[in-house]
Protein backbone atom coordinates (compact mmCIF):
# COMPACT_ATOMS: atom_id res chain seq x y z
CA UNK A 1 0.00 0.00 0.00
CA UNK A 2 2.72 2.31 1.08
CA UNK A 3 4.66 1.75 -2.74
CA UNK A 4 1.19 2.81 -4.41
CA UNK A 5 0.97 6.12 -2.10
CA UNK A 6 4.73 6.88 -3.18
CA UNK A 7 4.57 5.97 -6.52
CA UNK A 8 0.98 7.98 -6.88
CA UNK A 9 2.48 10.97 -4.95
CA UNK A 10 6.35 10.64 -6.05
CA UNK A 11 5.75 13.25 -8.93
CA UNK A 12 4.33 16.14 -7.45
CA UNK A 13 7.38 16.12 -5.39
CA UNK A 14 8.64 17.88 -8.80
CA UNK A 15 8.05 21.13 -10.06
CA UNK A 16 7.91 20.29 -13.63
CA UNK A 17 5.96 16.87 -12.95
CA UNK A 18 3.45 19.70 -11.57
CA UNK A 19 2.81 22.18 -14.17
CA UNK A 20 3.15 19.26 -16.54
CA UNK A 21 -0.01 17.34 -15.09
CA UNK A 22 -1.26 21.07 -15.38
CA UNK A 23 -1.32 21.73 -18.97
CA UNK A 24 -2.03 17.40 -19.91
CA UNK A 25 -5.16 17.89 -17.57
CA UNK A 26 -6.60 21.42 -19.75
CA UNK A 27 -5.09 19.90 -22.94
CA UNK A 28 -7.11 17.04 -22.09
CA UNK A 29 -10.58 18.38 -21.35
CA UNK A 30 -9.94 21.13 -24.31
CA UNK A 31 -9.49 18.59 -26.65
CA UNK A 32 -11.97 16.47 -25.79
CA UNK A 33 -14.66 19.14 -26.13
CA UNK A 34 -13.54 20.52 -29.46
CA UNK A 35 -12.96 17.13 -30.78
CA UNK A 36 -16.75 15.82 -30.19
CA UNK A 37 -17.93 18.56 -32.65
CA UNK A 38 -15.11 17.36 -35.09
CA UNK A 39 -16.24 13.89 -34.69
CA UNK A 40 -19.96 14.84 -34.95
CA UNK A 41 -18.86 16.72 -38.23
CA UNK A 42 -17.09 13.95 -39.59
CA UNK A 43 -13.91 15.64 -40.45
CA UNK A 44 -11.15 14.47 -37.75
CA UNK A 45 -9.00 15.09 -41.21
CA UNK A 46 -9.07 18.58 -40.26
CA UNK A 47 -7.03 17.96 -37.12
CA UNK A 48 -4.35 16.29 -38.84
CA UNK A 49 -4.56 19.11 -41.69
CA UNK A 50 -4.33 22.19 -39.29
CA UNK A 51 -1.08 20.31 -36.88
CA UNK A 52 0.89 20.28 -40.04
CA UNK A 53 -0.25 23.50 -41.38
CA UNK A 54 0.91 25.36 -38.36
CA UNK A 55 4.25 24.27 -39.40
CA UNK A 56 5.17 27.21 -42.22
CA UNK A 57 4.17 29.87 -39.07
CA UNK A 58 6.25 27.52 -37.09
CA UNK A 59 9.09 27.68 -39.48
CA UNK A 60 8.51 31.31 -40.25
CA UNK A 61 8.72 32.15 -36.61
CA UNK A 62 11.85 29.97 -36.39
CA UNK A 63 13.71 32.05 -38.98
CA UNK A 64 12.98 35.31 -37.66
CA UNK A 65 13.28 34.48 -34.26
CA UNK A 66 10.28 35.36 -32.75
CA UNK A 67 7.33 33.09 -30.48
CA UNK A 68 6.87 29.86 -31.81
CA UNK A 69 3.23 29.32 -30.52
CA UNK A 70 1.89 32.51 -32.08
CA UNK A 71 3.70 31.72 -35.49
CA UNK A 72 2.07 29.01 -35.43
CA UNK A 73 -1.79 30.32 -34.23
CA UNK A 74 -1.09 32.94 -36.88
CA UNK A 75 -0.38 30.35 -39.99
CA UNK A 76 -3.25 27.61 -38.65
CA UNK A 77 -6.12 30.32 -38.52
CA UNK A 78 -5.28 31.45 -41.70
CA UNK A 79 -5.13 27.97 -43.47
CA UNK A 80 -8.57 27.00 -41.26
CA UNK A 81 -10.02 30.05 -43.13
CA UNK A 82 -8.78 29.21 -46.12
CA UNK A 83 -10.19 26.06 -45.89
CA UNK A 84 -13.76 27.35 -44.62
CA UNK A 85 -13.84 29.95 -47.72
CA UNK A 86 -13.20 27.33 -50.31
CA UNK A 87 -15.49 24.50 -48.95
CA UNK A 88 -18.57 27.04 -49.53
CA UNK A 89 -18.54 25.23 -53.19
CA UNK A 90 -20.25 22.18 -52.51
CA UNK A 91 -18.89 20.63 -55.94
CA UNK A 92 -15.23 19.94 -53.70
CA UNK A 93 -16.01 17.91 -50.37
CA UNK A 94 -14.68 19.43 -47.31
CA UNK A 95 -11.64 17.21 -46.87
CA UNK A 96 -10.78 17.55 -50.79
CA UNK A 97 -10.02 21.33 -49.93
CA UNK A 98 -8.31 20.07 -46.68
CA UNK A 99 -6.09 17.66 -48.41
CA UNK A 100 -4.95 20.53 -50.85
CA UNK A 101 -4.09 23.20 -48.28
CA UNK A 102 -2.52 20.47 -45.99
CA UNK A 103 -0.02 19.60 -48.66
CA UNK A 104 0.69 23.03 -49.43
CA UNK A 105 0.91 24.31 -46.01
CA UNK A 106 3.37 21.66 -45.55
CA UNK A 107 5.19 22.50 -48.87
CA UNK A 108 5.59 25.94 -47.41
CA UNK A 109 7.20 24.97 -44.38
CA UNK A 110 9.85 22.44 -45.86
CA UNK A 111 10.90 25.52 -48.35
CA UNK A 112 10.86 27.99 -45.35
CA UNK A 113 12.99 25.71 -43.39
CA UNK A 114 15.38 25.08 -46.12
CA UNK A 115 16.83 28.60 -45.93
CA UNK A 116 18.01 27.95 -41.95
CA UNK A 117 20.62 25.67 -41.59
CA UNK A 118 20.63 23.74 -38.06
CA UNK A 119 17.26 23.72 -37.43
CA UNK A 120 16.24 19.79 -36.34
CA UNK A 121 17.42 20.39 -33.18
CA UNK A 122 15.51 23.61 -31.91
CA UNK A 123 11.72 22.20 -33.52
CA UNK A 124 12.79 18.84 -31.92
CA UNK A 125 9.82 19.76 -29.08
CA UNK A 126 7.29 20.96 -31.81
CA UNK A 127 7.62 17.88 -33.34
CA UNK A 128 7.11 15.37 -30.28
CA UNK A 129 6.24 17.72 -27.97
CA UNK A 130 8.00 18.63 -24.51
CA UNK A 131 5.63 18.55 -21.29
CA UNK A 132 8.36 18.00 -19.16
CA UNK A 133 10.11 21.61 -19.97
CA UNK A 134 7.11 24.12 -19.98
CA UNK A 135 7.90 27.11 -17.84
CA UNK A 136 5.28 28.82 -15.76
CA UNK A 137 4.25 31.07 -18.75
CA UNK A 138 3.57 27.93 -21.08
CA UNK A 139 0.78 26.92 -17.77
CA UNK A 140 -0.92 30.32 -17.81
CA UNK A 141 -0.92 30.86 -21.54
CA UNK A 142 -2.82 27.29 -21.94
CA UNK A 143 -5.06 27.66 -19.22
CA UNK A 144 -6.10 31.48 -20.51
CA UNK A 145 -6.64 29.99 -23.96
CA UNK A 146 -8.07 26.61 -22.53
CA UNK A 147 -10.96 28.40 -20.71
CA UNK A 148 -11.54 30.64 -23.67
CA UNK A 149 -11.86 27.80 -25.86
CA UNK A 150 -14.18 26.55 -23.64
CA UNK A 151 -16.44 29.55 -22.99
CA UNK A 152 -16.59 30.06 -26.90
CA UNK A 153 -17.56 26.01 -27.42
CA UNK A 154 -20.15 26.54 -25.03
CA UNK A 155 -21.50 29.37 -26.52
CA UNK A 156 -22.14 28.01 -29.66
CA UNK A 157 -22.64 24.58 -28.87
CA UNK A 158 -26.03 24.19 -29.86
CA UNK A 159 -25.59 25.83 -33.39
CA UNK A 160 -22.29 23.71 -33.94
CA UNK A 161 -24.48 20.64 -33.25
CA UNK A 162 -26.95 21.42 -35.69
CA UNK A 163 -24.48 22.15 -38.51
CA UNK A 164 -23.05 18.86 -37.99
CA UNK A 165 -26.20 16.69 -37.77
CA UNK A 166 -27.54 18.68 -40.77
CA UNK A 167 -26.33 21.42 -43.15
CA UNK A 168 -28.93 22.57 -44.99
CA UNK A 169 -31.85 22.50 -42.47
CA UNK A 170 -29.38 25.18 -40.37
CA UNK A 171 -28.67 26.80 -43.50
CA UNK A 172 -33.26 26.82 -43.72
CA UNK A 173 -33.34 27.43 -39.97
CA UNK A 174 -31.16 31.14 -40.65
CA UNK A 175 -27.96 29.90 -38.77
CA UNK A 176 -24.85 31.57 -40.35
CA UNK A 177 -23.38 28.23 -41.42
CA UNK A 178 -19.98 29.94 -43.32
CA UNK A 179 -19.45 31.91 -39.57
CA UNK A 180 -19.51 28.95 -38.03
CA UNK A 181 -17.46 26.50 -40.14
CA UNK A 182 -14.96 29.33 -39.18
CA UNK A 183 -15.67 29.30 -35.51
CA UNK A 184 -15.21 25.50 -35.33
CA UNK A 185 -11.80 25.39 -37.49
CA UNK A 186 -10.65 28.35 -35.22
CA UNK A 187 -11.90 26.30 -32.43
CA UNK A 188 -9.77 23.37 -33.81
CA UNK A 189 -6.82 25.31 -34.94
CA UNK A 190 -6.36 26.96 -31.34
CA UNK A 191 -6.65 23.87 -29.67
CA UNK A 192 -3.92 21.94 -31.66
CA UNK A 193 -1.37 24.47 -31.21
CA UNK A 194 -1.83 24.62 -27.08
CA UNK A 195 -1.65 21.29 -27.25
CA UNK A 196 1.45 20.62 -29.15
CA UNK A 197 3.92 20.99 -26.34
CA UNK A 198 1.43 18.20 -24.91
CA UNK A 199 2.10 15.71 -27.37
CA UNK A 200 3.70 17.16 -30.34
CA UNK A 201 2.68 17.93 -33.63
CA UNK A 202 3.40 14.39 -35.11
CA UNK A 203 0.73 13.04 -32.31
CA UNK A 204 -1.68 16.28 -31.79
CA UNK A 205 -4.77 14.76 -33.98
CA UNK A 206 -4.45 11.37 -31.44
CA UNK A 207 -5.13 13.70 -28.23
CA UNK A 208 -8.42 15.58 -30.25
CA UNK A 209 -10.16 12.84 -32.00
CA UNK A 210 -9.35 9.80 -30.16
CA UNK A 211 -10.57 10.71 -26.91
CA UNK A 212 -14.24 11.80 -28.59
CA UNK A 213 -14.20 8.91 -30.84
CA UNK A 214 -14.17 6.52 -27.15
CA UNK A 215 -16.78 8.59 -26.25
CA UNK A 216 -18.79 8.41 -29.26
CA UNK A 217 -18.79 4.61 -29.42
CA UNK A 218 -19.87 4.70 -25.38
CA UNK A 219 -23.02 6.80 -26.04
CA UNK A 220 -25.78 7.98 -28.13
CA UNK A 221 -26.75 11.47 -26.29
CA UNK A 222 -24.19 14.32 -27.16
CA UNK A 223 -24.16 15.93 -23.59
CA UNK A 224 -22.84 12.61 -22.42
CA UNK A 225 -20.27 12.62 -25.24
CA UNK A 226 -19.43 16.21 -24.34
CA UNK A 227 -18.46 15.26 -20.96
CA UNK A 228 -17.42 11.37 -21.38
CA UNK A 229 -14.60 12.74 -24.23
CA UNK A 230 -12.83 15.59 -21.96
CA UNK A 231 -12.63 13.21 -18.97
CA UNK A 232 -10.97 10.39 -21.11
CA UNK A 233 -8.31 12.98 -22.82
CA UNK A 234 -7.61 14.20 -19.00
CA UNK A 235 -7.55 10.41 -17.36
CA UNK A 236 -5.23 9.28 -20.35
CA UNK A 237 -3.08 12.49 -20.04
CA UNK A 238 -2.68 11.88 -16.78
CA UNK A 239 -2.17 8.08 -16.80
CA UNK A 240 0.18 8.48 -19.58
CA UNK A 241 2.46 10.89 -17.77
CA UNK A 242 2.62 8.92 -14.32
CA UNK A 243 3.90 6.00 -16.85
CA UNK A 244 6.68 8.58 -18.48
CA UNK A 245 7.46 9.38 -15.09
CA UNK A 246 7.65 5.76 -13.92
CA UNK A 247 8.84 4.00 -16.51
CA UNK A 248 11.79 7.15 -18.14
CA UNK A 249 9.97 7.10 -21.42
CA UNK A 250 8.49 9.42 -23.78
CA UNK A 251 5.58 11.72 -22.44
CA UNK A 252 4.07 12.40 -25.23
CA UNK A 253 4.17 9.22 -27.10
CA UNK A 254 2.46 7.12 -23.76
CA UNK A 255 -0.50 9.48 -23.63
CA UNK A 256 -1.42 8.74 -27.09
CA UNK A 257 -0.80 5.07 -26.44
CA UNK A 258 -2.83 5.17 -22.99
CA UNK A 259 -5.70 7.09 -25.25
CA UNK A 260 -5.64 4.60 -27.88
CA UNK A 261 -5.66 1.32 -25.62
CA UNK A 262 -8.75 3.25 -23.76
CA UNK A 263 -10.47 3.55 -27.59
CA UNK A 264 -9.56 -0.44 -28.09
CA UNK A 265 -11.21 -1.26 -25.23
CA UNK A 266 -14.60 1.26 -26.11
CA UNK A 267 -14.21 -0.24 -29.77
CA UNK A 268 -14.49 -4.25 -27.82
CA UNK A 269 -16.45 -3.52 -24.35
CA UNK A 270 -18.86 -0.56 -25.46
CA UNK A 271 -22.44 -1.21 -23.48
CA UNK A 272 -24.22 -0.92 -26.98
CA UNK A 273 -21.94 -0.19 -30.11
CA UNK A 274 -19.10 -2.48 -28.83
CA UNK A 275 -17.80 -5.29 -31.02
CA UNK A 276 -18.33 -8.55 -28.71
CA UNK A 277 -21.66 -6.73 -27.09
CA UNK A 278 -22.75 -7.02 -30.87
CA UNK A 279 -21.82 -10.60 -31.37
CA UNK A 280 -23.45 -11.84 -28.03
CA UNK A 281 -26.54 -10.19 -29.22
CA UNK A 282 -26.44 -12.01 -32.60
CA UNK A 283 -27.48 -15.30 -31.99
CA UNK A 284 -30.11 -13.96 -29.94
CA UNK A 285 -31.43 -11.65 -32.88
CA UNK A 286 -31.27 -14.77 -35.17
CA UNK A 287 -33.24 -17.03 -32.42
CA UNK A 288 -35.84 -14.26 -31.92
CA UNK A 289 -35.25 -13.54 -28.40
CA UNK A 290 -34.79 -10.27 -28.99
CA UNK A 291 -37.56 -9.76 -31.27
CA UNK A 292 -40.09 -9.43 -28.55
CA UNK A 293 -40.89 -5.61 -27.62
CA UNK A 294 -41.29 -5.61 -23.78
CA UNK A 295 -44.56 -3.82 -22.38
Amino acid sequence: MNGVIDFLAGPWEHLFMQRAFAVAVMCGIVSGVVGSHVVLRGMAFIGDAVSHSVFPGVAIAFVFRFNLVVGGMVAGLLTALAVAVFSQNRRLKEDTVIGVFFAAAFGLGIVVLSTAPGYSGSLESFLFGQILGIGDGDVITVGVMGLTLLLVAGAVHKELVTVSLDRETAKAAGLPVFALDIVLYALVTVTVVISLQAVGNILVLALLITPAACARLLTDRIGVMMALAPAIGAGSAVTGLYLSYACNLAAGGLIVLVVTGVFILCWLLAPRHGLLVARRRQPAVESGELTRIPA
